[in-house]
């Protein structure tokens, strides 16, 4: 048998684990261009954090403002807010600003709230102890700011808004419906409210990104430029967003770049890295595709956009390996809450008909996420890797060729 390794349990001890699969089918594994890339060091990470891009210091930046708010991603992303906390807060210090002027804000957007435990991994117990640290909420308390140019109705959080001082703590990595994450999302949808987040997000679901999902294309189709993004943008000023850092990841979801510095040119420059740092190799001509989720293991569906255009147009099978011991995060706009109630976006998902079968292996399964799928007799949750193989092998022969992706849910093919 040969095999892949592939880094697993994102945020639980973090580890390797061994796939092995039959010698005679071709294996390829395409990681992303920048999978190796050394972590940051403390020296490097407080360098980049008191040096942004197209602002003065951030020590003097602060100087004279009176109330601070911190805003920092979920556990869906593995970025190690707990790393680069010290050196802003460093920077606030020598501005004056006291710690009874600051709290962290988790933009969860429209995910779960985090409890304790993981707003620990995120920020460092030092963090939970010094601040008040509280979970956005979609659903009461946002202000109204006005309309976008794209007609959006701009409702964000009203403890973000009365802060006079904004900073973000993300990260910068491909995404199917903005070409890129980070920047201004931290604002939309991270502190919006879900009213807002409904109509900015639906213009992602128009009929025609359903006929390129059923042609194993990518749902957004944008790599830069999206009018999503554009929106987004518009509503971080109107919120006054002061201040990014947007974290590029390697394999292992460690801090390999860090950009920070006023929303625009930080968000400008990380892209151009981004868009080297996470590409990766799509023969096209596959049998089966298997795609790791580790950075995003508990938002799986990420790791699809991947795994479609992967396989031969003549179709195959695709194998998603999502292991999060904490489950698959819940989503008030595309998660079910019920056999006949869903988010206000939850609609089932036609696969493209060259997928023979979506084999979703997890360790930790969830019978309700087959409710995301109207072809539920494409789709099988399984746990256990030897009877994947065992179900493959009936219909996969020698020769097979198979393409493996470590990072599936944060690559692209450019």
């Amino acid at each position: 048998m040969s095999s892949a390794k592939l880094p697993q349990y994102s945020w639980f001890n973090p580890r390797e684990v061994e796939y092995r699969l039959p010698d005679n089918w071709q294996m390829t594994v395409h990681n992303i261009a920048g999978y190796d890339k050394p972590p940051l060091t403390p020296e490097q990470i407080k360098k980049a954090v008191a040096s942004p891009i197209g602002m003065p210091s951030l020590r003097e930046y602060a100087k004279g403002k009176k109330e601070v708010a911190i805003l920092f991603d979920d556990l869906t992303r593995s970025t190690r807010v707990f790393e680069i906390v010290p050196y802003i807060l460093e920077e606030l210090a020598e501005a004056g600003i006291k710690d009874e002027q600051v709290r962290f804000i988790a933009a969860i957007a429209n995910h779960q709230a985090l409890d304790r435990a993981s707003l620990v991994k995120k920020l460092g117990e030092d963090v939970l102890r010094r601040f008040p640290v509280y979970n956005h909420c979609p659903f009461m308390n946002c202000t109204d700011l006005g309309t976008t140019s794209y007609g959006t109705r701009a409702l964000i959080n009203s403890e973000v808004v009365y802060c006079d001082l904004k900073i973000g703590i993300g990260q910068i990595v491909p995404h199917p419906q903005y070409g890129f994450s980070g920047g201004a999302k931290i604002i939309v949808p991270g502190v919006a409210a879900y009213e807002t987040v409904v109509a900015h997000h639906g213009r992602t679901h128009e009929p025609w990104k359903q006929e390129r999902r059923e042609h194993g294309l990518p749902s957004g189709g944008y790599i830069e430029g999206s009018p999503v993004t554009g929106d987004a943008v518009e509503m971080a000023k109107m919120a006054g967003l002061d201040m990014i850092v947007d974290c590029l990841v390697n394999v292992w979801g460690e801090t390999a770049a860090i950009y920070a510095g006023a929303l625009e040119p930080a968000y400008a420059e990380a892209l151009v890295e981004a868009k080297k740092h996470y590409l990766s190799v799509n023969t096209g001509d596959n049998d089966i595709v298997i795609a790791n989720a580790f950075d995003k293991a508990a938002e799986y569906s990420m790791a699809m956009s991947s795994a479609m255009p992967a396989l031969k147009p003549g179709g195959g099978d695709v194998v998603i390996i999502t292991n999060s011991p904490s489950g698959q995060d819940i989503h008030h706009l595309f998660d079910s809450f019920g056999k006949s109630i869903s988010g206000a976006l939850g609609r089932s998902m036609g696969l493209p008909p060259h997928i023979g079968k979506l084999i979703i292996y997890t360790e930790f399964p969830e019978l309700r996420i087959l409710d995301r799928y109207i072809d539920k007799d494409k789709v099988l949750l399984m746990s256990d890797w030897e009877q994947v193989i065992s179900l493959l092998e009936k219909t996969h022969g020698s020769g097979t060729k198979v393409a493996v992706y470590p990072s599936a849910d944060i690559q692209y093919y450019g």
